[in-house]
């Protein structure tokens, strides 16, 4: 179909068309007209992903998921829970007593809209109602109470926690105080107090063994003198008065070998000198016995000294031992002690904490915007709809007219009775009072050329 086709179409159904488009006029004006008004009020919240709580450890930016995390936010605002806190914020449990509070949260998510923001943290609530004020009260609403129900869902667990917390450091306390005294018992029993006592033991251990040492060392020598003659010792032979008096000895037995030559045994000069070699070699015997019982008298104090200092270091040793023992046992009640003391501190540190948490009112939830009253109601203007009513009705029409024109086909012009018979068109002519009819032609071997072109009525 040509443009020529198409508007003598057009043409011979414009009465249809005309009244299918006023009535599609007509039905968007009585729409606009008749048409209930409902008015949506939007109340902005900005989720920070990214917002850091001051009582948090550590951040925990990277166990979030931006979509998963906004998807639930978007959950909680559509939720029972926060639908019947605005049931309770609005009064209406006590303006409808009879309906139960779940029916009253009901009606209130019909007509709520949760969508987020396009490639942002903001999520959109849009409460819809025929009503502007109810439309901006209620929407607000659930922007508070969107706001006080993740307070709560953050602050819950703390506040839950918090009772638990406080017998755990109570428990920790006890176990703190008994090792406590249990230390300070074994302090006073043992009068250990601390590790350096035992290492002041040690020392005095060493102290006696050296000189156990030195003793046994000194009471060797001693005693090979002792098992020595008392002439071989090296002290009598240091002796000044000892070497004279061998000396002399020698001296006088050489006179009295000279003597011998002359004189008789029984001579007074022989006997005299008898009596004074006699009297030499007892106080020779009497130096040199001197120097002995000198020996064995240091021999028998250094065995007695040497029996004190074993005694002694005997007793230091075990002394030494039982403060080992008495070292080890305080190690471990001092570090049960630090255990106790740690656990102490880090249940204080948490339950502080928690309390802190179940006392805060910040989230990382806030309000951008508050509601305002909408001054149009939802859907199109008038104008609007009435230039889409004339679009549509437009298109209609035609859509009709040539829905029609296809199922009942008309011969309109000389190119549709062509197309219709599938002959050659010899000739038209016009039609009487400027109307066109078909003409019948004679016979002839050519088509006459005319200027007009026309349908038929």
């Amino acid at each position: 179909m040509n443009l020529f086709q198409f508007l003598s179409v057009l043409r011979a159904r414009r009465t249809m068309a005309l009244v299918i488009f006023a009535a599609t006029i007509a039905l968007a004006m009585a729409w606009v007209m008749f048409r209930p008004k409902n008015y949506t009020a939007h109340a902005p919240i900005l989720v920070d992903l990214r917002a850091n709580d001051p009582l948090a450890s550590q951040p925990n930016y990277q166990s979030i998921v931006p979509q998963a995390y906004m998807a639930t936010q978007m959950d909680i605002v559509r939720s029972s829970r926060v639908a019947e806190k605005v049931v309770e914020m609005l009064g209406l449990d006590k303006a409808n007593p009879k309906t139960p509070k779940a029916n009253l949260a009901n009606d209130l998510q019909q007509n709520l809209e949760v969508k987020p923001a396009r490639e942002s943290n903001i999520i959109n609530i849009s409460y819809t109602s025929r009503n502007p004020q109810e439309a901006a009260k209620v929407a607000n609403a659930f922007s508070q109470a969107y706001l006080d129900v993740a307070l709560d869902i953050k602050t819950d667990p703390a506040k839950r926690y918090s009772s638990w917390f406080e017998e755990q450091l109570k428990f920790a306390r006890d176990r703190l105080e008994q090792a406590q005294g249990a230390l300070t018992a074994y302090q006073q029993r043992t009068g250990v107090i601390s590790a350096d006592g035992v290492d002041m033991e040690t020392q005095r251990l060493n102290e006696l063994s050296s000189q156990l040492t030195l003793v046994q060392g000194q009471l060797t020598d001693v005693a090979n003198k002792r098992a020595a003659s008392a002439g071989s010792i090296q002290e009598a032979m240091n002796s000044p008065l000892i070497n004279t008096l061998k000396a002399n000895i020698a001296a006088q037995e050489a006179k009295i070998q000279e003597a011998s030559a002359n004189l008789g045994a029984r001579h007074p000069q022989m006997i005299r000198m008898q009596e004074e070699l006699g009297a030499m070699k007892s106080r020779l015997n009497s130096e040199t016995g001197s120097i002995g019982h000198a020996v064995e008298t240091a021999y028998q104090v250094g065995r007695a000294r040497e029996r004190e200092l074993q005694g002694a270091v005997n007793a230091q040793r075990a002394r030494v031992m039982q403060f080992n023992k008495y070292r080890d046992e305080l190690s471990v009640l001092r570090r049960d002690v630090d255990a106790a003391q740690k656990a102490y501190e880090q249940v204080a540190e948490r339950a502080s904490q928690s309390k802190l948490q179940a006392l805060t009112n910040q989230t990382n939830i806030q309000r951008l915007a508050t509601a305002v009253e909408p001054l149009e109601p939802k859907g199109p203007s008038a104008k609007a709809a009435l230039a889409i009513a004339a679009a549509a009705g437009a298109l209609l029409a035609l859509a009709v007219a040539l829905l029609l024109e296809l199922l009942n086909r008309r011969v309109r012009s000389v190119d549709d009775l062509s197309l219709a018979t599938n002959l050659p068109i010899l000739a038209t002519v016009p039609a009487h009072n400027g109307r066109e009819s078909l003409a019948l032609l004679a016979n002839g071997p050519t088509r006459p050329a005319l200027a007009y072109r026309g349908s038929i009525a």
